[in-house]
């Protein structure tokens, strides 16, 4: 038979133990020092009187002996016995608290991510340790929010392209469907859009998790808008939207230290955002400003608009305002993430604002202008 685990005390009994310990020394201590300088002081005084019988010494050096110490045993029996009754209050109270830690602890490990613990009042340790907790709880519960939500909407992304992918190709094995041309086009669609969902996916964990490789280099804004503008107009004019780009001469002179593909994939994710909320015989803007030491750019549209309670959740992962349309047009809910990192990783910002519904939208990139220096990424 294996021994029986050995019995460990618990931080109250340490505590208690520890400070009687404490108490015991320095009684000792006390007790060592009174024996061995209390009598030699007194014998001395006693001298100093020059008594005319020795007996009279010896008698009041014992009676200062007997005195002393039963006056320091009493003296030192009372100090224990309080500071034990204190030790034993203080020691509860310490264990009470870090119980309500332990036990909050325990529910988060067991996925309840709203437990929380109660202000302690022991002092600023102890309340800063309770805040971190509460603050770490309340993290891992949105974390664990964005996860679910963002499995469901995964799983809802894929079930669409793999579902007619399944459809098609049993209905071509059955001879129902036709392997032609427009079949295959569509099959091929429809799996360019689960490879587009893999790659927008790892981009956006990729930036999530600090690790979005940057190509640093000279680039000049007349450029950057130019060719998105140019990649974005047959989009454009398939859905019968019009593409207007409204740049000043200094902002399309200005240089920036940037990685050319991210930004560009930032201005493709605003354009395409825009054309999909926008109606035939709308209207699209790119704009470009800049000013002082920042350069401005703008995706405004006349397009369907965005509701307030929307307009803070728009750059989270899967997030989206019209979920139906947005599925309809195949969009991942993934865009304006990939927007978000690449901006805060040029170090700048990127905000929304909006009229609300069918008043457009417009999205404000704003990103440092200091040529030849690296940009600070900004913290989320």
């Amino acid at each position: 038979m294996s021994p029986a685990p050995r019995r460990r005390w618990g931080l109250g009994a340490r505590l208690l133990a520890a400070i009687v310990a404490v108490i015991l020394v320095a009684a000792g201590t006390a007790w060592a020092v009174a024996s061995a300088i209390g009598p030699e002081i007194f014998h001395d005084h006693m001298l100093m009187a020059q008594p005319s019988d020795s007996s009279v010494i010896t008698h009041a050096e014992e009676a200062f002996t007997t005195a002393w110490t039963l006056s320091l045993s009493l003296a030192l029996l009372a100090a224990l016995l309080t500071s034990v009754v204190v030790s034993v209050f203080l020691t509860r109270r310490i264990a009470r608290s870090l119980e309500r830690v332990r036990q909050a602890a325990a529910q988060v490990a067991s996925g309840d991510y709203a437990a929380r613990v109660p202000e302690i009042h022991m002092g600023t340790e102890f309340d800063d340790l309770a805040g971190a907790f509460n603050t770490m709880a309340a993290d891992l519960g949105e974390i664990e929010q964005t996860r679910t939500r963002m499995l469901g909407d995964l799983a809802h992304e894929m079930r669409t392209p793999v579902a007619t992918l399944d459809g098609y190709l049993e209905g071509i094995l059955d001879g129902v469907v036709a392997a032609d041309e427009p079949t295959l086009g569509m099959l091929r669609e429809q799996a360019a859009r689960l490879a587009r969902l893999a790659q927008d996916i790892t981009l956006v964990t990729a930036a999530g998790e600090g690790r979005l490789s940057m190509h640093w280099q000279p680039l000049k804004v007349g450029a950057l808008i130019e060719d998105a503008a140019a990649q974005a107009a047959a989009m454009f004019t398939d859905e019968g939207v019009e593409l207007r780009v409204e740049a000043t001469e200094e902002a399309r002179q200005t240089v920036l230290t940037a990685d050319p593909d991210r930004l560009g994939q930032v201005l493709t994710n605003l354009l395409d955002n825009a054309v999909r909320h926008t109606p035939h015989g709308g209207r699209v803007q790119l704009g470009a400003q800049r000013t002082g030491s920042t350069l401005r750019l703008s995706v405004r549209d006349s397009g369907s608009g965005i509701a307030a309670e929307h307009l803070p959740h728009l750059f989270e992962r899967f997030y989206r305002a019209d979920a139906a349309r947005d599925r309809a047009h195949g969009g991942s809910g993934i865009g304006l993430a990939i927007v978000h990192s690449i901006v805060l990783a040029h170090g700048g910002t990127v905000t929304v604002a909006s009229a609300g519904p069918d008043h457009g939208a417009v999205f404000t990139v704003e990103l440092p202008v200091d040529a030849g220096h690296r940009p600070q990424p900004r913290s989320a």
